[in-house]
């Protein structure tokens, strides 16, 4: 049974959710056979093309495409369905995002895709509901997505797993102290509050260093993380300051007298850690060394013949068409059916096998342990242990 829940998506998708329409989709070509579908269906991509995530989206579309490449074998249909894709650029943006649904959804379209903002995609998922169509969200990764509707689904990793993820850096959680340093910012308390939801409830005791956002000098907050003397130190920061935040843990002993995790980004934030980046720990989503096997090396060439670089959201997209595709190929274009297909689908993807949860959407995949090595003037990523997909699998949505 899907699992539907009520949530409080904050102001920005409050705000937007004031432009949403009750637009009825155009009900699609019946099929003539009931064992063949229509003869063409038009999916809708709804992502960044320009704004501050652009870098994301061109990540996310570089890997669709190759994506529905490999899973149509190159035919771009799928059981003589010929699927003809709709671009379209959200710039971050809510309520640009919004309108370009509004005006796919009035021209016919029942399937919706993308997104690398965590607020587009909240409020991409209320219009979903409201018009039933499918939407199958990108590389947002708030966990308030996941169950947030019977009509969303998501192809990349949520927060929960990120977290989860970095517990795994302890052999043991049970009486160990995490300390989580963190700007006190939305973003910062967001992970605060995961951490301590997550990790607490594996017996961790999880304390915090939070950082005022104007802050240019972060001794004493260094300084604060070292007198708590934890087992362990959560790091979750953005922004132009990373580099001296990171020089202050450095200078002040931190990285050498505890082990601390964060995240690894996308290839242009290798070089944001400079002296520390051998001395970091990270969680990772996922680098095109991480994963072993014969999907994510397809994944990879196709992306780079194409003029592309393979990096942190690639799966994301190619995730996304494979699940579109076997929507299609199952569901022949119905909503229903579609959903129907796509719940409990379990498929082989760059990561790995690859799992849509029934419940509630989530996708489970594994994770990645990681580190930053020197080569030749710059750093790269190498693989420090895979952590399997079960191990870091969000509680279900309720």
């Amino acid at each position: 049974m899907r699992v539907s829940k009520k949530l409080l998506l904050g102001s920005v998708v409050a705000t937007a959710a004031l432009f949403l329409a009750a637009c009825a989709p155009t009900d699609t070509p019946s099929p003539t056979n009931e064992a063949e579908g229509p003869s063409e269906i038009t999916v809708g991509i709804v992502t960044s093309e320009t704004g501050p995530l652009a870098g994301y989206g061109k990540q996310y579309l570089d890997a669709f495409k190759a994506g529905l490449d490999y899973a149509t074998d190159g035919s771009g249909e799928i059981d003589g369905t010929t699927i003809t894709v709709e671009y379209r650029d959200d710039a971050g943006d809510p309520d640009k995002a919004v309108t370009a649904v509004k005006e796919l959804i009035g021209s016919g379209v029942n399937i919706i895709a993308g997104t690398a903002s965590s607020g587009v995609a909240l409020a991409v998922a209320e219009q979903a509901e409201q018009n039933k169509v499918l939407y199958i969200s990108g590389p947002a990764a708030a966990d308030a997505i996941t169950g947030i509707n019977d009509y969303t689904f998501r192809s990349g990793r949520q927060s929960a797993q990120d977290v989860a993820t970095a517990g795994t850096f302890l052999d043991d959680l049970e009486g160990k102290t995490i300390t989580v340093l963190a700007q006190n910012t939305a973003f910062g308390t967001g992970n605060e509050a995961a951490v301590k939801a997550i990790l607490g409830a594996q017996g961790a005791t999880v304390n915090s260093v939070l950082v005022p956002e104007d802050a240019t000098e972060f001794t004493p907050f260094a300084q604060q993380v070292l007198a708590n003397a934890p087992d362990l130190v959560f790091v979750a920061w953005a922004g132009a300051t990373s580099g001296a935040m990171w020089q202050s843990l450095s200078q002040q002993g931190v990285l050498d007298a505890i082990p601390v995790v964060t995240g690894l980004g996308d290839s242009a934030t290798f070089g944001a850690y400079g002296e520390a980046s051998e001395k970091i720990s990270f969680l990772n989503h996922y680098f095109p060394g991480g994963p072993d096997n014969e999907v994510n090396d397809a994944m990879v060439e196709a992306i780079e013949a194409a003029g592309g670089t393979p990096d942190l959201f690639s799966p994301d997209g190619f995730n996304a068409a494979i699940m579109l595709v076997h929507a299609i190929k199952e569901g022949k274009g119905d909503v229903d059916a579609m959903i129907a297909a796509l719940e409990g689908f379990e498929f082989d993807g760059p990561k790995g096998k690859t799992t849509v949860r029934a419940s509630d959407h989530a996708l489970i995949q594994e994770m990645y342990q990681a580190k930053l090595v020197a080569d030749g003037g710059a750093f790269v990523p190498e693989l420090v242990d895979t952590v399997s997909a079960d191990d870091v699998a969000p509680a279900e949505a309720q």
